[in-house]
C-alpha cells in the first residue's frame, strides 16, 4: 500500500498558523506534505491570494496523518 505525499513549494497558512516566538511559526497541515528546507519561500493565507512574506522551513515532521511545519518568517509584505 503506498503512502500518499503532495509536494509543496509554498506555505499556505489559512490563518492556522500560531507564533512559538519572535518571528518563528508553527503550522500543522493534514496529510503528508513535502516541503524545501532551509530555502526561502512564499507564505500566503490562502492559494489564491498574494504573498504575505517568505519564510525558511527549519523542521518538518510527518506524525498520524499531518504534517507539522516550523518556519522563520525572514520578510513581510503585509501587515496581518
Amino acid at each position: 500500500m503506498g503512502m500518499p505525499l503532495e509536494l509543496n513549494t509554498l506555505i499556505v497558512t489559512k490563518g492556522n498558523e500560531y507564533r512559538i516566538e519572535d518571528n518563528i511559526f508553527q503550522l500543522v497541515k493534514q496529510g503528508y506534505r513535502l516541503y524545501p528546507i532551509d530555502i526561502p519561500v512564499d507564505v500566503r493565507k490562502t492559494l489564491d491570494s498574494s504573498s504575505n512574506g517568505t519564510a525558511i522551513i527549519k523542521k518538518v515532521v510527518w506524525e498520524n496523518n499531518t504534517t507539522t511545519l516550523t518556519y522563520q518568517l525572514v520578510a513581510l509584505n503585509s501587515t496581518n
